[in-house]
């Protein structure tokens, strides 16, 4: 890392505290310091942006995620609330409450799982299918859009890059 410009522009404030760490720590190896501030910077900025094209159509992210789910699942458009929960990777008590407001919504409904009359099924009501439908287009474009700056080459590389991250940190003690 340095405090100089770089080959696609100008420095950016991770360049400006990479400099100063360097001068004030130079005993550090803070070369991660720029990918993973820079990373942490996108990951904020992406969510802002989907989430206020999810607000546009009255979704929060947590919403749209268990409905997205259960359209993913195909028809009949139904889980069972842990499928859900291991799919969003979230806990059973979270996903109740997400449940709730959805089922509140008149976006899902439960309903006793024929299989096993003790447990319950999620399932997208009518209107549900539709809402996911209309956002699903907008949510598309929206990524499209916030991915467009990198050229495909580029775009591969990032995300071979972090699924390797990843990897490594799900495999790490104490991920997950």
């Amino acid at each position: 890392m340095n405090d100089r410009p770089v080959a696609d522009g100008p420095a950016d404030p991770m360049d400006t505290i990479a400099a100063q760490w360097r001068r004030e720590r130079p005993d550090l190896d803070l070369s991660a310091l720029g990918v993973l501030g820079r990373l942490s910077r996108a990951a904020a900025l992406v969510s802002e942006q989907v989430d206020a094209v999810l607000a546009e159509h009255g979704l929060r992210g947590g919403e749209f995620d268990v409905l997205a789910a259960l359209r993913r699942a195909g028809e009949p458009y139904t889980l069972i609330p842990s499928e859900l929960a291991d799919t969003l990777m979230m806990t059973r008590a979270g996903m109740t409450g997400r449940i709730d407001r959805l089922e509140r919504a008149g976006l899902v409904e439960r309903r006793i799982d024929p299989a096993d009359r003790r447990s319950f099924l999620v399932a997208l009501t009518a209107e549900g299918l539709r809402a996911i439908d209309g956002v699903l287009a907008d949510h598309a474009d929206n990524l499209a859009r916030i991915t467009g700056v990198l050229d495909p080459e580029t775009a591969d590389g990032l995300d071979r890059a972090l699924r390797l991250m990843l990897r490594g940190l799900e495999g790490s003690p104490g991920a997950g």
